[in-house]
């Protein structure tokens, strides 16, 4: 991964597919965020493993038919100690050079307080595990990697990509924010080297967060993630899965609009932008595996070229 430069980056966030028809809507979309030189392309994974496959398969897919850096996501939940070493060794021989750490949230159906987390307690501790797996593993070879035709291995003590999440608006499980500050400090100390934001709405909440990391000491790049939110039903499922703080004003004009995907795309345009004018590094987009959004947020900030308007209907938004 490029280190930091004058010149922001801008990067994309897929889910794996749940069934043939979403699998066939998100390869349909990959084409045109690939096209357009992302850093990198991260790809989810479920609590407890609970989409490897599907993920893998994104992965792979990357891998093999694309120039863009996969990121792979790794959580704690439910994961024994060698079940991650088996699972980081995976996608260290298939070619995977980035990994996002994550302590993960419970399976479906489970309430925090009883998080079963497994032998791994934290996000740092895994991030300690990818480094010590990429040291221990043998020099680079040419032998195939299965499910993954034409992967080239990673040499034995090549620089690996790992970053983990910040929370600018304060974890849900924290109790202030200068615990979410050291939290993310232990995660640099322990080897991570990139930070990507959970999602937010208001850039002074982004801007405030980073100021007081780097007071305190973290260097690490801190990506915003950005979420352009094209329904009224979209942004309430969403803060209800993140606890994050409902921005009313937004989601009035979402609901009066008679084109919410352009509310959407305008809200996180001028969120971009001022974010980007505020000294962000770049940008990370959550694009519900649909291209037309994210992309039109990258041309309207500048960050792509204006290859064409942002089309008259409104932006497909996924069930």
């Amino acid at each position: 991964m490029p280190e930091a430069s004058d010149c922001p980056t801008f990067s994309f966030e897929l889910y794996p597919p749940r069934d043939a028809a979403a699998e066939a809507a998100l390869y349909q979309n990959l084409g045109a965020l690939v096209a357009a030189g992302p850093e990198f392309i991260s790809v989810t994974y479920g609590a407890s493993g609970s989409s490897r496959d599907r993920s893998l398969g994104v992965l792979g897919h990357l891998l093999r038919e694309t120039d863009v850096r996969p990121m792979a996501h790794l959580t704690c939940v439910g994961t024994s100690y060698a079940e991650a070493a088996d699972l980081i060794r995976e996608f260290l021989d298939a070619g995977v050079r980035s990994f996002l750490a994550l302590r993960g949230d419970p399976p479906a159906g489970t309430r925090h307080e009883d998080l079963v987390l497994g032998d791994l307690g934290s996000a740092g501790e895994l991030v300690q595990l990818i480094h010590r797996v990429q040291e221990e593993r043998s020099p680079f070879t040419e032998t195939p990697v299965p499910g993954f035709p034409g992967a080239r291995r990673l040499r034995s003590g090549e620089k690996v990509t790992i970053a983990v999440a910040a929370f600018p608006n304060g974890h849900p499980r924290s109790r202030s924010g200068s615990q979410d500050i050291d939290t993310l400090l232990a995660k640099e100390a322990a080897g991570a080297n990139l930070a990507i934001t959970q999602l937010f709405f208001d850039a002074d909440h982004y801007l405030g967060f980073v100021q007081r990391a780097r007071a305190a000491g973290v260097t690490l790049r801190i990506l915003p993630g950005i979420m352009p939110v094209t329904s009224a039903a979209r942004l309430r499922r969403i803060v209800e899965l993140t606890d994050e703080r409902m921005p009313r004003t937004l989601l009035a004009r979402l609901e009066s609009a008679d084109d919410p995907g352009r509310v959407g795309i305008d809200h996180a345009v001028a969120l971009s932008r001022r974010l980007l004018d505020g000294g962000a590094p770049g940008l990370h987009l959550y694009t519900f595996n649909r291209s037309a959004a994210p992309l039109a947020v990258l041309r309207e900030t500048g960050l792509l070229p204006a290859m064409s308007a942002f089309p008259p209907a409104p932006v497909q938004e996924l069930a």
